[in-house]
C-alpha cells in the first residue's frame, strides 16, 4: 500500500513518542517537521534523521498528506484550520480544541473541504482496551448498568518542566486527562446523552517543584477538580472525577458494571494492562489479552496509522474528529452544568468506533 506522508507541526516532548511509534506502522512516512521555534524543529530533525522545514512551507509541501498537529491546545484551532484550508488532512493531539465551538469549526472545515480529521487519544485501540470492548460486545456484562472513571493526582507541576499551560484556559484535568477516559468509555458503551457536573478550584496559584523551574509560582485559570456523571444513551450511568488536587487514592482507573458481571479496564492512558472480570456469583479472573498493541510499547501513532490506512482504502477511521467533538462537548458540559445547576443534553452523537478484531501483524490495521 502506498505510504502516507506526515508533516509534524510542534516538535516538543510528545513528538518523540509519535516519531518512535510510527516505526511500527510502515504506511507512515514522516516527510517533514516544523515548529514555531525553527531551532527546536531542526534539533528534532537531526535527532531522528528527518527533514526540518518552516511553518509556512509545511502547509504546501507536496510530500505531506496529513498534518500531525502537536501544538499546545490553544493553537489546535489555528493550525488545524490552516492545514485544512491548504488541502491537508489533519490528525491532532487531544483535545480537538479548547472549546466545543472550536471543535465544531474544525469538524465543519474538514467536511466542507472533503478532508479527514482525526484526533487523539488512540489508546482505546490498544490490545487491552479492545479486549475489554470484545467482552462488552459479547454480552458478558449483561445489560450495562454503570461504572466509574478516576484520574486524580497532586498536579503536573511536580514533574513537567513547563507546566503553566496545564492551568491556563484549555488546560485543567478534564481537558488534559478526560479525553483518555471518556473516549474509552464511548468505545466501550457508546455515545452519551447528557452530563451532570461540578467543578472546584481550591487554590489560585501552583508552585513548580520540577527541578528545571523549581520554586516558580504560576497562576491557575481553570477548575482543577472536576466531577460528575455521564448518562449514556444505552442507560448506563458512569461517575467520573478528574483532579489535580488529590494527594493519592485507591480507585482503579475504569470499572464497568452490568447485570451479569463487573469489568475492570486498565488505565486508558496506556495501551496495555490487565483486564479483570467478575461474573455474578464467581471470583475475579484475569482476562487474557490476545489482541496486539498492548504491553511493552507506547504505540502513540496507531490512530494516525489507522487514519492513513482508512485514507488509502476509503473506509472510516476510528479516532475521528466526530468522536473527539462528542468527547469535547461532554468535557465542556461539566462546567456548564456547574454554572446552570442542570443536566446538559448533548447535541452531538457518534457511532462507536469499529472494533479491531483481526491481527495487526506487520503494522496492518483491519
Amino acid at each position: 500500500m502506498e505510504r502516507v506522508g506526515i508533516g509534524i507541526i510542534g516538535t516538543g516532548k510528545i513528538s518523540s513518542a509519535y516519531i518512535e511509534a510510527s516505526k511500527h506502522f510502515p504506511i507512515l512516512e514522516i516527510a517533514a517537521v516544523a515548529d514555531l521555534n525553527p531551532a527546536v524543529a531542526q534539533a528534532k530533525a537531526d535527532e531522528y534523521g528527518l527533514r526540518a522545514t518552516t511553518l509556512d512551507a509545511i502547509f504546501t509541501d507536496p510530500a505531506v498528506d496529513i498534518i500531525l498537529n502537536l501544538t499546545i491546545p490553544k493553537a489546535h484551532l489555528e493550525v488545524g484550520l490552516r492545514a485544512l484550508g491548504a488541502g491537508k488532512h489533519v490528525y491532532s493531539e487531544k483535545p480537538l480544541g479548547i472549546s466545543f465551538t472550536e471543535g465544531q469549526q474544525l469538524v465543519a472545515a474538514a467536511r466542507s473541504n472533503n478532508l479527514r480529521l482525526g484526533c487523539a487519544p488512540d489508546t482505546f485501540l490498544g490490545g487491552s482496551h479492545q479486549t475489554a470492548r470484545a467482552l462488552v460486545d459479547q454480552g458478558v456484562l449483561g445489560t450495562p448498568v454503570g461504572g466509574t472513571a478516576y484520574f486524580m493526582c497532586p498536579g503536573h507541576e511536580r514533574w513537567h518542566p513547563n507546566p503553566a499551560f496545564y492551568y491556563e484556559v484549555g488546560g485543567g484535568p478534564m481537558l488534559d486527562m478526560g479525553p483518555y477516559y471518556i473516549t474509552d468509555l464511548v468505545n466501550l458503551l457508546g455515545p452519551v446523552a447528557r452530563v451532570a457536573g461540578a467543578t472546584a478550584t481550591p487554590v489560585s496559584t501552583r508552585t513548580i517543584t520540577a527541578k528545571e523551574r523549581a520554586g516558580e509560582v504560576i497562576p491557575v485559570h481553570v477548575p482543577t477538580h472536576v466531577s460528575g456523571t455521564l448518562i449514556f444513551q444505552n442507560g448506563a450511568v458512569v461517575q467520573i472525577t478528574m483532579s489535580f488536587d488529590v494527594a493519592g487514592h485507591r480507585h482503579v482507573p475504569l470499572e464497568l458494571y452490568g447485570t451479569n458481571a463487573t469489568l475492570l479496564v486498565p488505565d486508558p492512558n496506556h495501551f496495555g494492562g490487565q483486564v479483570e472480570l467478575l461474573r455474578k456469583g464467581g471470583e475475579w479472573e484475569n482476562v487474557e489479552t490476545s489482541l496486539p498493541y498492548g504491553e511493552g510499547t507506547n504505540y502513540r501513532s496507531i490512530g494516525l496509522a489507522d487514519m492513513a490506512h482508512a485514507l488509502r482504502s476509503n473506509r472510516p477511521h476510528r479516532a475521528s474528529g466526530e468522536l473527539a467533538l462528542h468527547v469535547l462537548e461532554m468535557m465542556e458540559a461539566f462546567g456548564t452544568s456547574m454554572e446552570t445547576g442542570r443536566h446538559v443534553e448533548m447535541t452531538t452523537s457518534v457511532e462507536r468506533p469499529a472494533p479491531i478484531s483481526t491481527s495487526l501483524a506487520e503494522g496492518r490495521l483491519a
